[in-house]
């Protein structure tokens, strides 16, 4: 009788912390906008697996609110929204976006674009404080899509600044270690761009991929990642790259077209610890992301950058397409990209090999 009692007990407790979970994601819904094509009911079929969301690559604030509109349908509970201003250096513009369930999260404080004064930053992170209503624990979410550029170096310096942001973002949310980094980095985290950053904070994703490949089930780029501070109390239960494309039964050339370019990456996370938890330390040697192209696992972030598998790189502009070894393959301008599995199959859709590749 005894050991039953102290059985339901750990049972009782398990669920308690378990229900006290909370949800968060962040996802590059590429150009999202309210337009025929985009399919507002599969992104929020899948948005719904999380009861918060950063977005990248928002542009309008009406498209954010069109996606909270239909989560609320779908799900039959209400859903918030909030958007930054739009940002960026040329007449291309991009905002951020958070999106959450009102009976789950709740907005507390702090939304503010940071105040970059070496204008480093293509577009400005955006950040915000928030309370899970499972637990009462307040929590940060910054946000960041970095600038691709014309080569590596154009990123590398987005990526050491973070270091300034961090810094920054705990002396404006002062007294909560609850902070989380998340978004479109645009550089795997085994790059040595990171080596500032990772004094403080470190990735909970290090395997696998989240860029959709031209191949069914393949993923090439592990581009975006969710970084927790190495102080934080947060006790990761679980971290993935969620495999879009597969929960709603699109190819990946129909979700390119219609949802996105990148798969989110989702977390299960206790904000006070909890039993039964796996700490973040954990947590990023055990993840292992549902969608992966990586031949190799990347064990740390001091990792080679060898060990990510690389594309084809097509310009859908000039119908032209570099090797990883071409001196333009990272010339090319965002929105004219499209990736291939080689060289015979960017050739199928009549594109032709760069002119400067030897």
């Amino acid at each position: 009788m005894l050991r039953f009692c102290v059985a339901l007990l750990w049972a009782f407790t398990f669920l308690q912390t378990a229900s006290a979970d909370v949800n968060i994601g962040t996802w590059n819904l590429e150009h999202l906008s309210v337009r025929p094509n985009k399919d507002f009911q599969g992104i929020a079929k899948v948005a719904q697996q999380v009861d918060f969301l950063a977005v990248q690559e928002l542009m309008s604030e009406d498209a954010l609110e069109a996606l909270a509109k239909e989560l609320t349908r779908q799900t039959g509970k209400h859903w918030s929204s909030m958007a930054s201003h739009a940002v960026g250096r040329s007449s291309y513009k991009e905002m951020y976006g958070f999106v959450w369930r009102d009976d789950a999260v709740a907005y507390e404080d702090g939304a503010v674009s940071y105040l970059d004064r070496s204008d480093t930053f293509e577009r400005e992170p955006y950040s915000a404080q928030f309370r899970s209503l499972k637990d009462g624990k307040t929590f940060v979410v910054a946000t960041v899509h970095i600038l691709y550029g014309k080569n590596q170096a154009d990123r590398s310096s987005e990526i050491v600044a973070l270091s300034n942001y961090w810094t920054w973002l705990q002396e404006t949310y002062p007294g909560n270690n609850q902070i989380m980094l998340m978004g479109d980095f645009n550089t795997p985290p085994n790059s040595p761009a990171w080596d500032k950053l990772d004094g403080s904070a470190r990735p909970l994703v290090l395997d696998g991929a989240s860029t959709l490949s031209t191949k069914d089930g393949k993923f090439a780029n592990l581009y975006d990642n969710i970084f927790i501070s190495k102080q934080s109390a947060i006790r990761v239960n679980k971290v993935e790259v969620f495999d879009y494309p597969k929960f709603l039964g699109l190819t990946h050339a129909k979700g390119r077209d219609s949802v996105s370019d990148h798969a989110p990456i989702f977390l299960s996370a206790s904000l006070s610890g909890g039993h039964g938890a796996t700490s973040a330390s954990a947590i990023t040697a055990q993840a292992r992301p549902i969608a992966s192209n990586s031949t190799k696992p990347v064990a740390s972030a001091g990792g080679s950058a060898a060990d990510l598998t690389l594309a084809i790189r097509g310009n859908k502009k000039t119908l032209v397409y570099h090797r990883p070894d071409c001196p333009s393959y990272n010339a090319i301008a965002e929105k004219n990209r499209v990736e291939f599995k080689s060289p015979a199959a960017a050739e199928a859709k009549h594109y032709h090999l760069a002119g400067n590749c030897h």
